[in-house]
């Protein structure tokens, strides 16, 4: 399909009907969309009363203080918080002790997110439900409450987070990709269900338009692969989609597989970081001698490259290729520059030490997990003195 139908059809339906939108232009991102923050449920839309302006509920104060919680960092969060008459810190407090968290854990909670005292009683246990739906033990949850409290707390919606726990369920997204969903990217139940049935669309047309058959199994697998992407905005899912099938000419082919491969982990990327780093690997290539094609080719074998700074990735690359290692071989095994160059650099000296021929062995074993690295030099070493005995 002609790149300009496919740029066509990535555009919301709105924009395509609208004769004075330029649909096949690539724009570059603005500060705004880098920063957009797409909205959520209304967190409370009755709040019980407050006291007037400036004065703070003493009694809460006291209460908090002596269950350990930090005061100051609490009115630096929430402010308003200390400011009305009604809180259900108690019934808070009793709840999650219940479900196993201790006072240490509901202290830093209370902490960090002191709207946690606002909710009743009634609604963390339909919020606790919810939640158990998805996570197999209270301990889970409890957990994911002290690593990120705001994820539990932040909306007061119980019936939104229901329906879109529903409506990702009917995607056939899998009880294991929304635990991790729910753990890595909470924020995505706090978004209303039309925000994120627009993600889901936009996914559903990118596949159409490709010549996919299956759009919700496209959409699905987008997603499960990267549990960020339903928190971001879809202009900046679109451009990078615009950007890498214009800057890497893919067939529709080529796109539908690397989409659904390693390339659905970079279309959160901010969009003008994706165009920088892509710019500086070009011309990081062509400074080793590489063609277009082979610029092309790496990111073809593995796109996270495109998450790696500029001055990260000219550092690593240099520490590989003088360190012996032959460029080629790398665009062949391009995750091996998901190690730091701290690592890449002592396991070159540990491998040149014993006289290991890359040329000849290749550079796997660059790519390594840390055990399995260490295992391989103790047989080198053994082999190598073995050969000294002889």
């Amino acid at each position: 399909m002609a790149l300009r139908r496919i740029l066509f059809l990535l555009r919301p339906l709105r924009s395509r009907l609208s004769p004075s939108v330029t649909v096949y232009r690539f724009s570059s991102a603005t500060k705004a969309d880098d920063n957009e923050v797409k909205t959520d449920v209304n967190d409370d839309k009755t709040e019980p009363t407050s006291f007037a302006s400036g004065s703070e509920n003493k009694s809460l104060l006291e209460n908090l203080s002596v269950l350990g919680v930090d005061v100051k960092m609490a009115q630096r969060r929430q402010p308003g918080v200390f400011r009305k008459i009604q809180t259900n810190e108690q019934g808070l407090i009793d709840f999650l002790g219940q479900k196993g968290a201790s006072r240490d854990i509901i202290a830093s909670i209370i902490s960090r997110f002191p709207r946690a005292i606002t909710r009743s009683e009634e609604h963390l246990e339909e919020r606790w439900r919810l939640w158990r739906s998805i996570f197999s033990s209270d301990d889970e949850v409890v957990k994911i409450l002290n690593r990120s409290p705001e994820s539990f707390f932040r909306s007061s919606d119980n019936g939104n987070l229901e329906k879109n726990i529903n409506y990702l369920s009917s995607l056939g997204i899998k009880p294991k990709d929304l635990h991790r969903l729910l753990t890595m990217a909470p924020r995505v139940f706090s978004n209303t269900l039309a925000l994120n049935q627009t993600m889901v669309e936009l996914l559903e047309n990118v596949c159409l338009s490709l010549g996919g058959t299956d759009s919700k199994k496209f959409a699905r697998t987008v997603i499960s692969r990267n549990v960020y992407i339903l928190i971001r905005s879809t202009k900046r899912v679109r451009s990078n989609i615009e950007f890498l099938l214009s800057a890497l000419e893919l067939s529709d082919e080529e796109a539908l597989i690397l989409l659904q491969g390693h390339g659905a982990k970079i279309l959160d990327l901010s969009h003008e970081n994706m165009k920088t780093n892509f710019r500086n690997l070009q011309l990081k290539l062509d400074s080793l001698g590489c063609s277009q094609e082979q610029v092309r080719e790496i990111i073809l074998n593995y796109a996270p490259i495109l998450f790696v700074s500029s001055n990260t990735l000219n550092q690593k690359l240099d520490c590989l290729t003088e360190g012996g290692i032959d460029i080629r071989s790398i665009i062949e095994k391009p995750k091996l520059l998901d190690y730091s160059v701290t690592t890449l650099k002592q396991r070159l000296n540990d491998l040149h030490q014993l006289g290991y021929d890359f040329k000849v062995n290749g550079i796997s074993v660059l790519d390594l997990s840390s055990k399995r690295f260490k295992c391989k030099l103790e047989k080198l070493q053994e082999l190598r003195m073995w050969e000294q005995v002889k």
